[in-house]
């Protein structure tokens, strides 16, 4: 069987570190296919694209004919990985966590194949909710406090005076013996994960079961150039987004990470790559043009060439042009003098009251041309007229009869 990286585009432009080449190679030496994890705790239905690096380089190996196992992290779920975190995650209740299980499966269903003979979804719960208390007591005689607090973010806890509790000292045993009960052969996570999936190697090792192999991929800051993409923060680019918002998220992108994103999240080539960032550099090529590029190749990989080339002439049209998009949708207003908060409560039905006020006070929205100011002030409204909110949004007003 060939070299792992030659089976997969992906990995070869995002992978970090191999923990073992040599457990690798020994795997692959058997000439058969591998069980790869994919573990998921199921905090919320919602997948964005620095997800889909690890399950396109997934993917991709699937069409070398390994197998997925979509490791659905029910009972973990109900714990909570303290990753990145300086307080205790909130419960959440098990019927949400199935709920968010379905999206889940639904989403990463977008990027990997879901035929059986590459494809399998588990639950953790289908051992650990019913393994014996002496079990598992003889589970953690095999890892020790001083390897557990090795953790970055508890040595973070402890410097600060912050509290660990236990629960949270012991997920990466949960996580790591997950692997342990796949037979997993192959897991592939971002580097904020290696913790955890080294202890499956340890307890492994220490089962006397042949230990998984751990490749860690980069991570990137989200499109606000800070934190990592993060739904709460809402800096990502969501695996769900529209072609449209791919494309426009895309053109928000801080310039210097055009080419990272380049890089990391298409499959332009590397030598094409480079040559955007030299050119970038050396101040020939505008960094609106790189983010077109960027915002093509991302469309295409989730949409097709068709659709990316779609959104590339909207965008010119919009905003180049200043034209209002043909596809506008129709809202349906109930009032010609409607107050302009009413209006909006039409566009944005899924929007809070104060969300949709913020929005009138940063100068966001225009009727007609117009920025409005005062989200109580009425407005002569009628058939046909044009609102805008933001940047990307127009929304056709049509009167209720």
């Amino acid at each position: 069987m060939p070299d792992l990286l030659s089976q997969s585009p992906t990995l070869q432009r995002t992978a970090v570190e191999v923990h073992t080449a040599d457990g690798l190679r020994a795997k692959l030496a058997e000439q058969r296919p591998l069980r790869i994890k994919y573990g998921v705790d199921v905090t919320a239905p919602f997948l964005h694209i620095g997800h889909a690096v690890n399950l396109w380089a997934m993917r991709e190996l699937q069409d070398a004919g390994h197998k997925i196992i979509l490791l659905i992290g029910d009972f973990t779920t109900s714990i909570g990985d303290p990753t990145g975190r300086s307080a205790t995650r909130p419960v959440i209740a098990p019927a949400q966590i199935e709920r968010d299980a379905q999206g889940f499966i639904q989403q990463a269903g977008q990027v990997l194949r879901t035929d059986p003979d590459v494809f399998e979804v588990q639950r953790n719960s289908r051992w650990w909710a019913s393994m014996p208390v002496a079990r598992f007591m003889a589970l953690l005689k095999e890892v020790t406090h001083a390897r557990l607090i090795q953790r970055d973010m508890f040595q973070r806890r402890i410097a600060a005076g912050s509290e660990i509790y236990l629960h949270e000292l012991l997920y990466p045993v949960l996580q790591g013996y997950d692997s342990c009960e796949l037979d997993s052969d192959l897991t592939i996570v971002g580097s904020d994960q290696l913790f955890n999936e080294l202890m499956g190697r340890l307890l492994a090792e220490r089962l006397g079961l042949q230990p998984q192999v751990v490749i860690t991929t980069a991570i990137t800051a989200g499109i606000d150039g800070r934190a990592k993409q993060s739904k709460s923060l809402g800096n990502y680019i969501a695996i769900a987004d529209s072609p449209r918002d791919k494309f426009g998220k895309a053109m928000r992108l801080p310039d210097h990470l055009v080419v990272e994103y380049l890089r990391v999240y298409t499959l332009m080539p590397l030598a094409e790559v480079e040559a955007i960032s030299q050119a970038m550099d050396s101040g020939e090529l505008n960094p609106m043009l790189a983010k077109r590029t960027l915002g093509r190749a991302l469309v295409e990989r989730y949409h097709g060439a068709d659709q990316a080339a779609a959104e590339d002439d909207w965008f010119t049209s919009v905003f180049s042009g200043h034209a209002v998009p043909q596809d506008v949708p129709a809202v349906l207003v109930q009032a010609a003098d409607a107050t302009l908060l009413e209006v909006l409560r039409a566009c944005l039905p899924g929007e809070s009251a104060s969300a949709l006020r913020r929005l009138v006070a940063a100068g966001s929205v225009r009727l007609g041309g117009r920025k409005l100011l005062d989200p109580e002030q009425r407005h002569a409204v009628g058939s046909g007229e044009v609102i805008r909110v933001g940047k990307r949004r127009w929304f056709r007003i049509e009167l209720a009869e």
